[in-house]
């Protein structure tokens, strides 16, 4: 395994407090904890960085409508992050705020020293305002010459004085840096993304407002004190600011950052803006963006109208927290939208923490103690398992790549595929045959194989779930530190004479559960709940309605189960030796193209369909045809006539929703 650098900078963007955490947040928190332990263990010397976001007109707002000032509101929304983030045993190192005195301090000194380096100028800015994503809009962006882009909400036209900054000056250098660091942003296939952005040219960025005075005001040598920053200038600013930038400058040896992590929504203003900002002020630029995706709940965006919103506290309450963080850092890959469903969930704990790890650990205790009296020596496991250890260690060699190049369900997979051979290999060798035979020496290397596999795993999986980890290393004796994880880990050397400790069962399976729990998971109903009932509020509803009609009608809630977006046909094929299938690769807006296999090869000519824009069934389950694998539905109507199918009547954003 690889040494990591000396110095790790973790961050997560800082929080708009415009609302409470939800799923996403807790996500992306997750994963920067996750990060932060394995360096920590690793030797190397970590600062951890998370945070609210206070300013801007949208704030401003929110407040007022409370009937609260904008600092008080402001407090209130961040301490329930925080408080958030203490339950769940985040490990920050600083919990910045945009409206604490040491990062106003930092701010201003950065916006002074880009003036007087001439990239940032006084002119006047008329444009579309969203008031929603703090964004100008230029109206070739709009959406129905109105609406935001971005969050489809309407735009104001604003006019004011402002300050710019020298964006347009940047953009060969930000061609630059995109093409000379590889992975500068990942995944990969977002660079792409934000490189067509920059040539296609930038404009210069309009960094201060005068129409509302909730924010960072301008330095007070400028002498324009009706003047505040632009949001983004401020929030941006707080990964150097946390570290005492125009202050004290105490821990501006951690800079540059080694993983900031950002919502794919949010990556143009981390990829494009912040290291423009970074290259004015003369400092390195980040090692790495990460942008993650987004979390829907059944296939469907959740939002408070639809009642689908996933409380992240309640989930971890009732499944356990570390449950919950290895079901999110597993269940979808960096990059990817992921879909919360609880029988996913279930599925997680029952099978890969239940039967795989926890059930290991029962057999390691079992063993020991029935045949060995709980004392386990390593004295003889190369002499009989090294091919398994060979095995292992091939595994586990380059597994760290996978962390700092966030593929983090590759590094679960892996250490999963540790696990499988293990099992696997109490089955081959069944020691309890081993032990009738009085073949005692070989069914002690067997126990001890699966105690040194079951440390390297502990090993690899504290930053994942601590709190299990803990208690399964207690259970093999074994710390979790640095100098284990060189020992173990790096030097691969085998644990000394240990005594195995029972626990208590890790991981019950989660039938057991839920028949303890008294109040909801989520904030919807569970689809069990809906099946029960269902039923029963229609016959209160419709009394009149007989059997037969009460069948074949739904609800508005079940339709809504259904996702159908527009998506645009950029490739299309026919497949050798079918007389009705086309392979299309269908672009709905998620970064990644669809595979859907359709059967209209009698109707429509593969070359015609590559441009045009169709209505796709977008959360079907994946299903294989004629060995190729096919991720959605084209919809379409068949009659008499032929087959034809449902389009937009005019061009439609790619990934709109249809309802």
């Amino acid at each position: 395994m690889k040494q990591t650098c000396k110095n790790v900078y973790i961050t997560t963007p800082i929080y708009y407090v415009n609302d409470v955490a939800h799923i996403g947040h807790a996500y992306t928190t997750i994963i920067a904890d996750m990060l932060a332990r394995y360096s920590r263990l690793t030797g190397a010397k970590t600062f951890f960085l998370t945070g609210t976001d206070e300013h801007g007109q949208k704030i401003a707002q929110s407040a007022e409508q409370r009937g609260k000032t904008a600092k008080e509101y402001a407090d209130e929304v961040s301490g329930k992050f925080k408080t958030l983030w203490d339950d769940f045993d985040i490990t920050y190192d600083k919990f910045i705020r945009t409206t604490d005195e040491e990062h106003k301090a930092g701010v201003q000194k950065a916006f002074e020293k880009m003036y007087e380096k001439g990239d940032i100028y006084k002119g006047d800015y008329e444009g579309y305002y969203c008031v929603s994503c703090e964004t100008f809009f230029t109206e070739k962006q709009l959406i129905d010459e109105q609406f935001c882009p971005d969050c489809g909400k309407p735009t104001n036209i604003v006019k004011e004085e402002s300050f710019f900054f020298k964006l347009s000056a940047y953009e060969d250098r930000l061609l630059k840096w995109y093409e000379e660091s590889e992975d500068c942003i990942l995944p990969r296939s977002k660079k792409n993304e934000i490189v067509n952005f920059v040539k296609a040219g930038l404009r210069d960025l309009s960094i201060s407002r005068t129409s509302f005075d909730w924010g960072v005001k301008l330095p007070e040598s400028m002498n324009e004190p009706k003047h505040v920053m632009y949001v983004w200038l401020d929030a941006l600013l707080n990964y150097i600011t946390a570290l005492g930038y125009g202050k004290d400058e105490e821990n501006m040896d951690f800079w540059p950052a080694s993983t900031q992590l950002v919502g794919k929504d949010i990556l143009r203003f981390h990829a494009i803006y912040w290291p423009a900002f970074l290259m004015s002020l003369e400092l390195p630029l980040p090692k790495h963006i990460a942008a993650h995706g987004w979390w829907t709940r059944d296939g469907e965006k959740m939002s408070k109208s639809k009642g689908n919103v996933v409380n992240p506290k309640e989930i971890a309450d009732s499944y356990g927290l570390d449950a919950f963080r290895y079901f999110m850092l597993r269940e979808v890959p960096f990059g990817q939208d992921g879909d919360f469903s609880q029988k996913a969930l279930m599925d997680r704990i029952n099978s890969d923490l239940g039967n795989d790890l926890g059930n290991l650990l029962n057999r390691i205790s079992g063993m020991s103690g029935k045949y060995f009296d709980f004392k386990v020596t390593s004295k003889d496991v190369e002499k009989y398992h090294k091919k398994e250890l060979d095995e292992v260690s091939e595994i586990l060699d380059n597994i760290e790549d996978y962390l700092y190049n966030m593929q983090i369900n590759r590094y679960l997979e892996d250490i999963w595929k540790v696990l499988t051979i293990a099992n696997k290999a109490i089955g081959d060798y069944e020691p309890w045959a081993k032990m009738k035979e009085g073949k005692e020496e070989e069914a002690m290397a067997l126990v001890a194989l699966i105690t040194n596999i079951m440390a390297r795993v502990a090993l690899l999986l504290d930053s994942v779930m601590p709190d299990k980890i803990a208690k399964i290393a207690k259970s093999i004796g074994l710390e979790i530190t640095t100098e284990n994880y060189n020992k173990i880990l790096k030097q691969k050397n085998l644990l000394d004479d240990i005594t195995i400790t029972k626990v208590e069962q890790l991981f019950p399976r989660i039938e057991e559960i839920l028949l303890e729990q008294s109040k909801p998971t989520i904030v919807s109903k569970s689809e069990a709940e809906e099946k029960s009932d269902s039923k029963t509020k229609k016959e209160e509803k419709n009394p009149k309605i007989d059997d037969q009609e009460n069948d074949n009608l739904i609800t508005i809630d079940k339709f809504f189960e259904t996702s159908l977006k527009i998506g645009t046909i950029v490739e299309a094929q026919e497949v050798p030796k079918s007389k009705k299938l086309l392979k299309l690769q269908v672009d709905l807006g998620e970064g990644k193209n669809r595979q859907i296999l359709a059967g209209i090869k009698e109707f429509y000519n593969a070359d015609d369909l590559i441009g045009t824009q169709a209505c796709v069934v977008a959360n079907l389950k994946p299903a294989k045809l004629m060995g190729m694998i096919s991720e959605g539905m084209l919809m379409a109507a068949r009659d008499e006539n032929g087959l034809s199918l449902i389009r937009p009547e005019a061009p439609k954003k790619i990934g709109t929703k249809i309802s």
